[in-house]
């Protein structure tokens, strides 16, 4: 099977447990839809979709009960129901160990993400007009959103690995070039400072956007080697993106939320801070190239979205799942 044929069978498989949420559907019913035993058909759909059917199945009625709960008025005993749980205790006890926290809390909170972690990418879609009559959304198509937070993720990924190459003394070392533009007191005299400056700027706003707490006062010292600031990066982005990703998904840009790290707390537009993230980190991501050239590092590229395009392509097909 090549690869083309081996992505349209996984596909396939996904659809046939994505579109099953409404039955009580067990895996031998799903079998029958794919013409396949209950041990063909789980076999094979825990090779090509890295997770089991049952597995998945839960998954996704768990997310879209996080979908519903935060964006619909359905009682938390009927969208318990309508995860096909028998009583609201149980539905409870699966929903707390999933996103930590209970139903009720959730939906008090309006978490702006519902999509647990999974590693094939296949996660449940609110409806809205981009789903309406597309059993799929997103396939390899990328919006402007793909575009820029990938593309800042990635330059600032290979900025680090860069910086790896370089000893303690150049990292510390006070560039003969230094711009400072931003109307706020932010130290960019060395290498270092430039590029914690763009780790720590997505870590204070996905504390925001999440409401978590943070020391504004920056990490220790230990967190701040090139590999340490990596792990952080990958760390952050994984729940920044979760973040953005919903927001674009429900076309929720112009919602506000309220940044309670700031004081006075300050109401801001969902589209307003990631605006601002990537245009004050493409500011700092081209300040630590030109320090790493100066510094005598053999750099590619400017970062530019145009070179993320012809080196990575993440766009994973996901399932869209419609809710009743």
């Amino acid at each position: 099977m090549n690869k083309a044929d081996s992505k349209d069978k996984a596909s396939h498989l996904s659809a046939i447990v994505a579109n099953s949420l409404d039955t009580p559907a067990k895996t031998q019913d799903l079998a029958r839809q794919a013409y396949q035993s209950r041990t063909q058909f789980h076999r094979l759909f825990r090779t090509m979709v890295a997770e089991t059917p049952a597995a998945m199945r839960r998954r996704l009625l768990l997310e879209r009960s996080a979908y519903q709960l935060g964006h619909t008025g359905m009682s938390v005993t009927d969208i318990a129901l309508d995860a096909n749980y028998n009583s609201l205790e149980a539905f409870t006890r699966a929903f707390r160990k999933a996103f930590r926290t209970s139903p009720s809390i959730y939906r008090r909170m309006r978490g702006p993400h519902y999509h647990l972690r999974a590693d094939n990418n296949i996660h449940f879609l609110a409806p809205g007009p981009s789903t309406i009559g597309s059993p799929t959304k997103g396939g390899s198509d990328m919006d402007l959103f793909d575009r820029f937070a990938g593309n800042d993720s990635w330059h600032t990924r290979r900025l680090l690995e860069y910086a790896g190459t370089l000893t303690d003394e150049q990292l510390d070392r006070t560039l003969p070039t230094v711009v400072e533009l931003l109307p706020w007191r932010e130290s960019n005299k060395t290498l270092r400072q430039l590029l914690e400056n763009i780790i720590f700027t997505k870590e204070v706003w996905t504390a925001a956007l999440s409401g978590a707490d943070m020391d504004m006062n920056g990490p220790p010292k230990s967190q701040r080697s090139p590999q340490a600031m990596l792990q952080r990066l990958e760390k952050t982005d994984i729940e920044l993106h979760r973040i953005f990703t919903d927001v674009r998904n429900h076309s929720s840009w112009d919602d506000t939320f309220v940044d309670a790290l700031c004081e006075p707390a300050e109401a801001f537009t969902f589209g307003g801070v990631f605006a601002h993230i990537m245009t004050f980190n493409a500011h700092r991501r081209l300040m630590a190239l030109d320090a790493l050239r100066q510094l005598g590092v053999q750099t590619e590229g400017f970062g530019d979205p145009m070179e993320y395009e012809e080196s990575v392509a993440p766009w994973n097909q996901q399932v869209a799942v419609k809710t009743p």
